[in-house]
Formats: structure tokens, C-alpha cells, sequence
């Protein structure tokens, strides 16, 4: 039986999290919530503080996870990572990761893509 799409956006994001983990980096936070929006999670590893975007898509998809994380989307997780930063002390370098998972026509994960860095404040007006 095919996963509701709340069900495959939790796989995805759970799934993301261990991945980060198998790739020593600390869970600080799911699912932070500021008023300009969400970040998915937030890690760190010795160098980077991490804001991480998960994007869960079934293979078909009309848009793909990477198209879906828009100029104004990028805008939003920026300023919520703003928020984030001002409220908790911090002296690693930030960094926007993208994860899009893949998964069936289910709902059951297959693949993913991992983008460090994906994309960065620059010409953003925050």
C-alpha cells in the first residue's frame, strides 16, 4: 500500500537525518520554525553548522526536489537560519545542504542526492 505524502516527507527527513549522522555530524534541531518559515534540520560538524533542506520526491515527479528549493524558498530558510543563529551561540561556519531522496511509487526510499553547500546568502536581500 502506497505511504500518505506526510509519510514519505518524514521517511525522507528521518532517512536525511541518519545520513548526516553516519557522516558524524550532530543533530541540533528538526523542524525549526520562525516566522519566515522552516528548516528541516540543523546539524554540525567540527567546521560548518549545517541548514539542511529535504526535499522527498516519487520518481515522476514533474519537479525535481533541487527545482523545488526556490529563490524565494532559499530566502526563507536563510532568514529562519538567521533567526536560528541569534538565538543560539554559535561559532561555525553556516552552510545551506540540500538532500533530495528519491523513492518509489510506494513511498520507499532508493536513492538520494546530497548537496554541501548548495547554495549561500550571496545577492540574498535578508
Amino acid at each position: 500500500m502506497p505511504k500518505l505524502k506526510s509519510e514519505i516527507g518524514n521517511t525522507g527527513e528521518n532517512y536525511t537525518a541518519q545520513l548526516l549522522e553516519k557522516r558524524d555530524m550532530y543533530i541540533l534541531a528538526r523542524n525549526f520554525h520562525s516566522r519566515y518559515g522552516e528548516i528541516d534540520i540543523i546539524a554540525h560538524d567540527d567546521e560548518y553548522i549545517c541548514f539542511v533542506e529535504v526535499k522527498t520526491r516519487k520518481c515522476g515527479s514533474m519537479i525535481s526536489g533541487e527545482e523545488s528549493v526556490t529563490v524565494s524558498k532559499r530566502r526563507k530558510i536563510i532568514n529562519t537560519a538567521l533567526c536560528w543563529l541569534n538565538e543560539n551561540e554559535n561559532e561555525l561556519q553556516p552552510r545551506f545542504d540540500v538532500c533530495v531522496v528519491h523513492t518509489d511509487r510506494y513511498g520507499y526510499i532508493h536513492s538520494h542526492d546530497y548537496y554541501d553547500g548548495a547554495f549561500d546568502a550571496t545577492g540574498m536581500e535578508v
